[in-house]
């Protein structure tokens, strides 16, 4: 059989794969798209999307406890785990079905499978039916990542969890061991730990969200140690010894290494991008350590080949991975796209307090050179804070004293995830200081503390 021809074909249907497919399409070109598991791919199935419905939950369980500060009455609180996780799943179910329609509806060929890639141009697809010959004149790799699993720190999905099983959880954890305290691994421990588990968070860099500015991880970490979590810095987990009922971690802090009980153990150690198997070898594609690398217009090096996204390395975060792939298919259709920077992305953090930053932190700003001005504003000095009953939390700014430039923003309390959008913004139009100061900001709201930080950069802060 004759192979189908495509102007491009993209590998993997998550947030980059999906998006790039219909972005080219729009653009008109003829576009098929490839995937293995799930349309959606691990953002919408078992990350970003379902692991919000989770700790939205939580969220609503933690106010109910709260109810008597607003005046209400709710007694005899509790959660059903089961129910709560259906929520979730019916969640990212319905927004799978909804790429689905968008495929349909952009005439993007879908085809369930593996694919390969045996010579440049030419993808081949093993499906439930058969093999499937494809070829393209552009390819875009959108394969995603995987998590990352240590030597004796394995998942087995009864008591040594990943993240997919934390989303359906066997069991609800009595006393919980979260290995990581990136994004992944505080989001479980805050869900877990307002739910009523005993949790413990190891992390093996100096602070935890080490990524993070170090005053926000500062706050951060005091928040959760006031809501009962126990945090190891600078610690690792050498082994677990499993049972049946129970792990024992042996965890080396301080170079003296202790044993300590739990039921279950969450490990979040980072993630391993999916090269495996493409045939990349043979087509000459660089891989370092389990990345594909590329330029800043995600080129590959060989010729009508692409990689987005997680595949392509840090950040990784789906938001990156779909402006890639609006860049690069517009890049295929003969537009001139601007590069995704690394610096101008945001990273939000869905815990309790949230976290969410954009830009460089203080630390990287002054290694960079930078003669900085800084800026703080705390949740307690803003009006709708108060009201929300939120009034834990802060927003810091930092500027380049010569230009006005924003370098960063970084925030940690109530809806900063929705906030940083505003600074991200910001940055793109390359806003100065007095541009932000000059900014009307409605009131009262939550996006005042932004303004005042600015303000304070420039000791001008009215309410603090």
């Amino acid at each position: 059989m004759a192979a189908k021809a495509f102007d491009l074909v993209v590998i993997g249907a998550g947030p980059g794969g999906y998006v790039a497919a219909i972005r080219a399409a729009q653009l008109g070109l003829s576009v098929a798209i490839v995937e293995r598991e799930n349309l959606g791919g691990i953002c919408l199935n078992w990350g970003c999307i379902p692991t919000k419905a989770l700790l939205r939950s939580s969220e609503v369980f933690h106010l109910m406890h709260r109810a008597k500060e607003f005046g209400l009455k709710a007694d005899n609180i509790g959660y059903d785990l089961d129910a709560v996780v259906k929520r979730s799943r019916g969640v990212a179910k319905q927004l799978s079905g909804g790429i689905g329609h968008l495929m349909k509806k952009n005439k993007i060929t879908v085809l369930m499978g593996e694919a390969t890639i045996p010579a440049r141009g030419k993808v081949q697809v093993k499906t439930d039916k058969g093999t499937e010959d494809l070829t393209a004149k552009n390819i875009i790799l959108a394969t995603g990542a995987r998590a990352r699993e240590l030597p004796g720190l394995e998942a087995d999905g009864d008591r040594v969890w990943t993240y997919r099983n934390a989303l359906q959880p066997p069991h609800m954890p009595k006393k919980l061991l979260v290995i990581g305290s990136g994004a992944i691994g505080i989001e479980f421990a805050s869900f877990y730990n307002t739910l009523g588990s005993e949790t413990t968070v190891v992390e093996v860099m100096d602070r935890i969200l080490p990524v993070e500015d170090a005053e926000i991880s500062a706050f951060a970490k005091k928040a959760f140690e006031k809501q009962g979590m126990k945090i190891l810095q600078k610690a690792t987990v050498k082994k677990l010894d499993r049972s049946k009922d129970k792990v024992t971690a042996h965890i080396e802090v301080g170079g003296k290494v202790e044993t300590q009980d739990f039921d279950t153990v969450i490990s979040a150690v980072g993630i391993v991008g999916n090269t495996e198997g493409l045939g990349l070898d043979g087509l000459g594609v660089k891989v370092d350590r389990t990345h594909v690398v590329v330029d800043e217009y995600c080129r590959t090096g060989v010729d009508g080949l692409y990689a987005i996204g997680d595949i392509a390395g840090a950040p990784w975060l789906a938001h990156k991975a779909s402006h890639e792939g609006v860049m690069v298919a517009e890049l295929i259709a003969g537009r001139h796209p601007h590069p995704v920077r690394p610096e101008a992305i945001a990273g939000c953090t869905y815990c309790q307090p949230q976290v969410a930053s954009v830009g460089y932190t203080e630390a990287k700003a002054r290694e960079l050179g930078y003669d900085i001005k800084v800026g703080h504003f705390p949740f307690i000095g803003n009006g709708k804070a108060i009201a929300l009953g939120e009034a834990e939390g802060m927003i810091k700014t930092i500027f380049d004293a010569k230009t006005g430039e924003l370098l960063g923003a970084h925030m940690a309390g109530a809806e900063v995830t929705e906030l940083i959008q505003g600074y991200v913004v910001a940055r793109t139009l390359e806003t100065t200081e007095a541009d932000l100061m000059n900014t009307v900001f409605p009131h009262p709201t939550l996006s005042e503390m932004m303004h005042e930080s600015v303000l304070d950069a420039y000791g001008r802060a009215i309410h603090f």
